[in-house]
C-alpha cells in the first residue's frame, strides 16, 4: 500500500486535460486525501501539449512531486515529453487511438486502452476522460462510488441519461484494467484517507476570497494570464455583496478607476500580470503622490514582453519595488502558500488605507493557478482597519481648504471622503501643499516628500518573514519567496544537513532586522528564485551584511522548483563551498 502517488494526464490543449485532472482530484479531495496539482499549458486556446500533474497523499504535501507513478497519455507527444519522470515501476495508460510506442529506455509498463473508442461507443469521444479516470481508480485500488457521486453532482442538470453514460464510462475504465490481472498487481494501491474533506483551491481563488473578506466591493481589471481567474471569481461573487466588477479597455484604465473608487471611500483593487503592471506604473505613482489607497495583485509569469504567459517565473520583483518614476511610499507583500494568500489579501486592504499608498500583493503562476489542499480558513481573523479617515471636521472660521496633506509626525495625514462637511480639498498629481493646491516651493517639496516617505519607514506587517528549521548553528539557510516555499520545506525535511528555511513575506520596505538575524545564524545561504538575475538575492545583499555567505540559485526555464532541485543545491553548496 502506498501513502502517496503522483499522477499526470496529458494531451493536446482543448481535449479535456484540465477537466480530467479536475474530476480525478475533486473526488479524491472529498475523500480526505491531500493534494497538490500543477498544470502545464500552452498560451493558445486549442492545440499544443498540455498536462495536469497531481500529487495525492494521506498526509499534507507542500510541492509538486519529483517523480511520477502513473501517466495517462492521450497522444504520443505526452509519452515522449513526460515518460522520463516515471519511476522504474511506473505505468503509462495510453489511448489506443494513436498506436502508442514505448520508449526504449522506459522500464515500466505501458498499457494500451482504447479510451476514445470506448467513449465513442457510449455516445461521444468527450467521455474518454471518464474512461481514463475509471482506469486510474482501479489501478489505485480505490472504490468507484465517490467518483460516481461526483458524476451525479456534475451532470445532474444535464439529465439522467448523461449521468448514466458517464458512470458507464467510469466502469468501462475499471473493466479495462481488470483485464491485466496479475500483470499490474497492487503496486499502486493507495492507503485509506481519514475521510475528512478539505478545502481545495487555487491561489487566485484564495486571493479573491481574501479581497471579499477584506471589504473590497469594486474591481476594475483587464483579462490577462494568470490573473484572469481573480476577475472571473469576483464577477461571480462580488454582486452578491452589492459590489461591482468592470472590465476596462486596458490596465491603465483599471488602475486609475480603482484609485478613483478608493478616493470615494469604497475599497477597490485591480489584478494583472507583468505586462499589465508595466502599463500601470504611472497610475501607481499617482496613487503614491495623491496618497490614495490602491491594492494591486501581480500574478507574475514568464517575461519579458509576452514572454512565457503560461509558465512560472518570479522576475517582476525589482519592477514592483523600483518601477515607478520618482520616489513614492509603496508596500510590496507576498504570500507563501494558498492559505496565506487569503489572509495577506485581506491585510493588503488594511495597509493601503492605513498608510494611504499603493500596496502590491505579489503572487506567481505556480501559486496563482496551482490547486492545493488548504486548511480550514479562520474567519475570526477578519479585521477591517480603515486608518485615519476623519468624518467630523470642525467648522472653520475661514473658508480654507481641509489640510488633506497635513505634515504629521507619522507621515499619515487625515483623510476625508467626498461629501464630508468642511472636508473639501484639492487633489492633484503635481506636487502640492497641505491643502492640496499645487506648489513648487522647495521648502514645501522637502516637507511633503519627507512626510510621504516617512509613512512606511518603520512599517512591519505581522510576520514579515516565515521561518522554520530552528537550528542555531545551521549548515545552511535557504531563502525564497512565494511558491518556492513548498519545495524548500520538503527539501529541508529530506536532507541530513541542518537546514533553516526563511520565506520573505514583506519585500518592501525590506525587513532587514529579521533577515540579518537569520543570516547571522547560518554558515552559508542559498537564495532560490525563478528569475535570471537573482533579484531577491540582490535585494538581500543591498539590505544586509554577510554577502559572501550568499549563493544565488536561479531557475528560469518556465518550470517550478522541485524538492530535488533544492536538495541537490544544498549538497553542492555545503560540500563544495559558495558559488562566486
Amino acid at each position: 500500500m502506498k501513502s502517496q502517488i503522483s499522477w499526470k494526464v496529458g494531451g493536446q490543449q482543448g481535449e479535456g486535460i484540465e477537466s480530467t485532472g479536475e474530476i480525478f482530484s475533486t473526488a479524491l479531495n472529498r475523500q480526505g486525501y491531500y493534494l497538490y496539482g500543477y498544470r502545464h499549458f500552452s498560451s493558445r486556446i486549442k492545440g499544443g501539449h498540455t498536462n495536469n500533474k497531481i500529487r495525492v497523499s494521506t498526509t499534507p504535501v507542500y510541492a509538486i512531486s519529483d517523480d511520477l507513478d502513473i501517466l495517462v497519455a492521450f497522444d504520443q507527444e505526452t509519452i515522449d515529453l513526460n515518460y522520463q519522470e516515471l519511476t522504474s515501476e511506473g505505468v503509462i495508460l495510453a489511448d489506443g487511438k494513436f498506436s502508442p510506442e514505448k520508449p526504449e529506455d522506459f522500464e515500466g509498463l505501458l498499457i494500451e486502452i482504447n479510451f476514445t473508442e470506448i467513449a465513442k461507443e457510449l455516445g461521444t469521444a468527450l467521455m474518454k476522460n471518464m474512461v481514463a479516470v475509471g482506469a486510474t481508480v482501479q489501478l489505485l485500488g480505490l472504490s468507484l462510488e465517490p467518483f460516481e457521486e461526483l458524476v451525479e453532482s456534475m451532470f445532474k442538470k444535464k439529465g439522467d441519461k448523461i449521468v448514466a453514460l458517464n458512470k458507464e464510462a467510469l466502469k468501462s475504465g475499471v473493466a479495462e484494467i481488470l483485464k491485466y490481472g496479475e500483470e499490474i498487481d497492487d503496486r499502486f494501491n493507495l492507503e485509506d484517507s481519514d475521510g475528512v474533506g478539505h478545502l481545495f483551491m487555487i491561489g487566485n481563488e484564495a486571493i479573491s476570497l481574501g479581497a471579499l473578506a477584506g471589504g473590497a466591493r469594486f474591481m476594475a481589471a483587464y483579462p490577462i494570464t494568470p490573473a484572469s481567474e481573480i476577475m472571473e471569481y469576483m464577477i461571480d461573487k462580488l454582486p452578491k455583496f452589492n459590489g461591482t466588477v468592470i472590465q476596462t479597455e486596458d490596465e491603465i484604465a483599471a488602475a486609475v478607476m480603482a484609485i478613483g473608487v478608493n478616493y470615494a471611500g469604497v475599497r477597490a483593487f485591480t489584478a494583472s500580470a507583468g505586462p499589465g503592471l508595466s502599463l500601470m506604473m504611472e497610475a501607481i505613482g499617482l496613487s503614491g503622490m495623491t496618497e490614495q489607497p490602491l491594492v494591486i495583485v501581480n500574478t507574475m509569469r514568464g517575461g519579458p514582453s509576452t514572454g512565457l504567459p503560461t509558465k512560472q517565473e518570479q522576475s517582476d520583483l525589482m519592477q514592483m519595488i523600483y518601477g515607478t518614476h520618482g520616489d513614492i511610499p509603496k508596500i510590496v507583500i507576498a504570500p507563501t502558500t494558498v492559505e496565506d494568500a487569503f489572509y495577506l489579501s485581506m491585510e493588503a486592504f488594511n495597509l493601503a488605507e492605513e498608510y494611504q499608498c499603493p500596496v502590491i500583493l505579489l503572487s506567481d503562476l505556480q501559486l496563482s493557478l496551482g490547486k492545493q489542499t488548504v486548511p480550514e480558513l479562520d474567519y475570526n481573523r477578519i479585521d477591517i482597519r480603515r486608518g485615519n479617515i476623519v468624518s467630523d471636521v470642525p467648522d472653520a472660521e475661514t473658508k480654507d481648504y481641509f489640510k488633506r496633506y497635513e505634515v504629521t509626525e507619522t507621515g499619515v495625514s487625515p483623510r476625508t471622503l467626498p461629501g464630508t462637511k468642511n472636508g473639501i480639498h484639492h487633489v492633484t498629481g503635481v506636487e502640492h501643499a497641505e491643502d492640496g493646491k499645487p506648489s513648487e516651493s522647495p521648502v514645501n517639496r522637502i516637507k511633503q516628500m519627507e512626510k510621504r516617505m516617512r509613512k512606511i519607514e518603520a512599517l512591519k506587517i505581522e510576520q514579515p518573514v516565515v521561518e522554520s528549521g530552528g537550528h542555531d548553528d545551521a549548515d545552511i539557510l535557504v531563502i525564497g519567496f512565494i511558491s518556492t516555499h513548498g519545495a524548500i520545506e520538503e527539501a529541508m525535511m529530506r536532507t541530513d544537513f541542518k537546514v533553516n528555511h526563511m520565506q520573505i513575506r514583506q519585500l518592501h520596505p525590506f525587513p532587514t532586522e529579521e533577515v540579518q538575524s537569520a543570516l547571522d545564524k547560518a554558515k552559508k545561504v542559498i537564495v532560490a528564485e525563478n528569475n535570471y538575475q537573482g533579484q531577491l538575492a540582490q535585494i538581500i545583499r543591498m539590505n544586509t551584511q554577510h554577502q559572501n555567505k550568499i549563493t544565488s540559485f536561479v531557475k528560469y526555464d518556465g518550470t517550478p522548483f522541485l524538492p530535488h532541485d533544492i536538495i541537490d543545491k544544498i549538497n553542492t553548496v555545503v560540500n563544495e563551498g559558495v558559488d562566486k
